[in-house]
């Protein structure tokens, strides 16, 4: 019966199948494909469903910190219950890379309605980290109002 449920779909992205038609993907890896597609697509992005989507991008720009993790955390599973009826969202997790800042994983962990099979799936979310650090001086010279470089005094004051 949960099989009938999940049923089969379109592979994401797009593909030419063995057959020669487009190429289906079954079960769990349909599920995972759509879950993809609902946390990779921006609200607004597509035109005849502007609401489709999940919010987290509106955070590519914020600062990587426990307030941007749990805003991602809600986004994710808000957009989930709304667009993938198929699964039911245990958890989600965010953890920052260790080894660069701009890169954030976003783990779900879920079940497929209807089973007992605990699932979960990785998603990794990217930033712009900014590049201001409040305790590190610039290399650049101070700019005036205006933009332009500001003038720099020289030995005789001038």
């Amino acid at each position: 019966m949960a099989e009938q449920f999940i049923g089969a779909g379109w592979a994401f992205p797009l593909r030419v199948g063995s057959a020669g038609g487009f190429a289906l993907v079954e079960r769990d890896v349909e599920i995972e494909q759509a879950m993809h597609l609902v946390l990779a697509t921006a609200p607004g992005e597509r035109p005849m469903r502007p609401e489709f989507g999940c919010g987290i991008h509106d955070l590519v720009f914020a600062p990587v910190n426990d307030a941007t993790a749990g805003r991602i955390r809600y986004e994710v599973r808000a957009a989930l219950d709304r667009w993938e009826p198929r699964i039911e969202v245990r958890e989600v997790e965010v953890t920052m890379d260790s080894g660069d800042v701009s890169v954030l994983y976003v783990d779900v962990r879920y079940t497929v309605r209807g089973t007992n099979n605990p699932r979960n799936l990785v998603f990794p979310f990217y930033v712009i980290p900014s590049h201001e650090d409040p305790g590190v001086e610039s290399d650049q010279p101070a700019e005036d109002p205006g933009g332009h470089p500001a003038a720099v005094a020289g030995p005789g004051g001038s």
